[in-house]
């Protein structure tokens, strides 16, 4: 037994030994590993580097032809009707009350648009018929349409900026006062026969 005893503790300095000098080997070749990962970074980041300027270069000298090939692929169809625009903005009245004469006007001739708007009672019906009006003078003028021919494609209301103000009230209160304000746009396309 006294025999086993001496074996038993060298064999424990004989393992407690081999773990240190492989920690401390373990330890070099991590060393070792990190230098050769970082020179590899540092040299495929100078091929990466590179590598982009000779796709880009190759980008560049096949975006003409793709181009080229791309613009004979287009078909000559039937050509859309112009389409004439004009606009009001920051028009003083509610866009809840213009867009109300707005839905009736929608989709008529420009003359039975313009009869509808001169005898409607409303009030935002004079604004509508100046844009419209100008609409038609623009259709005249830039694009060479007859005028008379042309019918409301699209009219649209929204809302602008609105105006506050106070009014006063009894008992040294005040309310609010909403002055609302619109920007309507007109779209006129000619009449298909």
């Amino acid at each position: 037994m006294a025999d086993e005893t001496p074996d038993k503790k060298s064999s424990k300095k004989v393992a407690k030994k081999e773990p240190k000098r492989s920690v401390k080997k373990a330890a070099k070749a991590a060393a070792k590993k990190a230098t050769k990962k970082t020179a590899a970074k540092a040299s495929a980041k100078t091929a990466a580097k590179k590598e982009p300027t000779a796709k880009e270069s190759a980008k560049k000298s096949a975006a003409p032809k793709a181009a080229s090939k791309k613009a004979p692929a287009k078909k000559a169809g039937p050509a859309a009707p112009p389409v004439v625009r004009a606009s009001a903005r920051y028009v003083r009245v509610a866009p809840r009350k213009a867009r109300l004469i707005a839905d009736q006007v929608r989709g008529l001739h420009i003359e039975k648009a313009r009869a509808l708007l001169q005898f409607s009672p409303r009030g935002a019906a004079s604004d509508i018929q100046k844009l419209i009006d100008s609409a038609a003078a623009n259709a005249e003028n830039n694009h060479d349409l007859i005028a008379d021919e042309m019918r409301v494609a699209t009219i649209t209301v929204d809302e602008g900026p609105t105006l506050r103000r106070f009014r006063p009230r009894a008992m040294g209160r005040a309310t609010p006062i909403n002055k609302r304000t619109s920007h309507i746009a007109v779209a006129l396309t000619p009449v298909e026969d």
